[in-house]
């Protein structure tokens, strides 16, 4: 299954950057698009998620307040992130997920599917 990551990259703390995803296989589905990160030597973390057919969201605390996520029409989910700090570093997956799993997440395929992967890293 095919989840095309865009964006990442460098950025300093207190700056932006953007993340997109190609989820338009999925957009008629009941799934959560999600956005899941991978710091160095660390489990993975649910950091968002919006639903397919509302607009409800889910942040996670450590991220709350400065990322945004947001969907569109033909299925291309958006991670808006301001305000970045070096924490954020990561790898951060696009992740299409059966549910909004914030304690217990793996790659398996019984979570849903998920992108390659795409590395932010946040330095000075």
């Amino acid at each position: 299954v095919m989840l095309p990551e865009s964006g990442g990259g460098a950025a300093q703390p207190g700056e932006s950057l953007t993340l997109s995803c190609s989820a338009s296989t999925f957009k008629r589905g009941n799934y959560y698009l999600s956005w899941v990160r991978q710091a160095p030597g660390k489990a993975l973390e649910l950091v968002s998620g919006i639903y397919t057919h509302s607009d409800d969201t889910y942040y996670s605390d450590s991220v709350k307040g400065r990322f945004t996520i947001s969907k569109d029409s033909a299925g291309t989910v958006v991670l808006q992130m301001d305000n970045l700090k070096p924490e954020d570093t990561a790898v951060y997956y696009c992740a299409v997920l059966f549910d909004l799993y914030k304690n217990k997440l793996s790659r398996a395929p019984e979570y849903g599917y998920w992108g390659q992967g795409i590395q932010v890293t946040v330095s000075s």
